[in-house]
């Protein structure tokens, strides 16, 4: 024990800098279990489109979304959401939603202002289009 007290004096700056990254992965599991926006894995979200007709939004810019996107998708940009500028997506409210970003963290922000405007099942798919592609899920591509 007197080891770690030696440590802890010898390397403040360094003790200081666990202590903080632990202190914000409590605080990010709690958020996460708290959040009303459930992370989906590729799978559990192609679940989702066909057994219960979930809607995929997109909401990355529209050149990336042009470059590849999931089949059925629909791009609402975050500004949009940010905007409350989604009168596409107002008959979905009821109908469970999977928000797709290139990684996850974008679609996690929209899906937290999607809860806020009355959203009643909101998912944030995973690992974003990232992990899509990466499975060899289907993409499809607009022509420009």
């Amino acid at each position: 024990m007197q080891e770690y007290f030696d440590f802890l004096q010898a390397n403040p700056v360094l003790s200081l800098a666990w202590v903080g990254l632990f202190i914000a992965l409590i605080i990010s599991t709690v958020k996460s279990n708290l959040s009303k926006v459930k992370g989906v894995t590729h799978q559990q979200a192609t679940q989702l489109i066909n057994k219960q007709e979930a809607k995929v939004v997109d909401v990355r810019a529209q050149d990336a979304f042009k470059k590849g996107h999931i089949v059925g998708a629909v791009n609402v940009p975050l500004s949009d959401i940010k905007n409350n500028q989604i009168p596409s997506l107002e008959k979905h409210k009821a109908r469970p939603i999977i928000l797709v970003c290139d990684a996850g963290v974008t679609s996690s922000q929209a899906g937290q202002l999607l809860v806020k405007q009355g959203f009643e099942d909101v998912n944030n798919l995973k690992g974003g289009m990232n992990d899509w592609t990466a499975a060899n899920l289907p993409v499809s591509k607009r022509k420009k």
